[in-house]
């Protein structure tokens, strides 16, 4: 569980959502958490649509007998410095009157319930980790938040409209926190990285802004010898 000592205010919280975006790229994350970069294309435009009808599919907080859903919850972690929404957290009831490491009480209701967070993706699931470590910081904002352990979670990837439980053990516990670490390093020094060209690029909505293939010293004479020819022959 992450430990209780308070090492951020309010004010230095950081949006959970950019450790995927660090995970993923690390100049991805500064052009959009340290130069307010942004730029939205089709994978982005959806899959903000699908966010917004995973948090508008039914009432903010909803019962199914032993199963409670509560969609768009406010996350926040004062211990790595982070402050988001889940899509969804389900607490699923248990056994027993009382609480466990692993359980809590809600309001209002019998039994003690285990919080569960699930996170929706677009897509399908990535080589890396970015959506595990998205996950496991909502996790570890859960547990500071209700003082609970949440050992387990979920992906729910639309192309394959399937789940893909997540362990969240001790090894990708350290990944989250490396990288939440690592982003308020980027951001308190206001550094972003330099670009490398990657099959990855492609897909990403800060092309034309980050420029892969103009910072890549292999590629930087040709590209300026392209730019020259364009100006010659009156394409510029």
């Amino acid at each position: 569980m992450t430990g209780s000592t308070v090492r951020f205010s309010e004010k230095e919280l950081l949006p959970l959502s950019g450790l995927q975006h660090l995970v993923f790229c690390e100049r991805q994350a500064a052009l959009i958490h340290v130069e307010q970069l942004w730029r939205d294309n089709a994978l982005t435009i959806d899959g903000s649509h699908r966010h917004a009808r995973v948090h508008d599919a039914g009432p903010r907080r909803e019962r199914r007998g032993d199963l409670v859903i509560v969609r768009g919850l406010a996350l926040r972690s004062l211990a790595l410095g982070l402050s988001g929404r889940a899509d969804v957290v389900e607490f699923h009831r248990r056994g027993g009157s009382t609480p466990s490491t692993t359980t809590i009480t809600l309001t209002g209701l019998p039994g003690c319930w285990s919080p569960y967070p699930v996170e929706y993706k677009r897509g399908k699931p990535k080589a890396d980790r970015c959506d595990e470590v998205q996950l496991c910081a909502q996790a570890l904002c859960i547990e500071e938040m209700l003082s609970c352990e949440v050992p387990e979670g979920a992906l729910f990837y639309g192309r394959e409209q399937r789940r893909c439980t997540v362990s969240l053990d001790t090894e990708l516990r350290r990944l989250t926190k490396t990288t939440a670490a690592r982003l308020h390093e980027l951001v308190g020094n206001c550094e972003t990285p330099r670009a490398h060209k990657q099959k990855k690029c492609r897909k990403c909505s800060l092309l034309e802004v980050c420029m892969p293939e103009a910072m890549t010293r292999r590629s930087a004479s040709g590209y300026l010898r392209r730019i020259v020819d364009d100006i010659d022959s009156g394409g510029v």
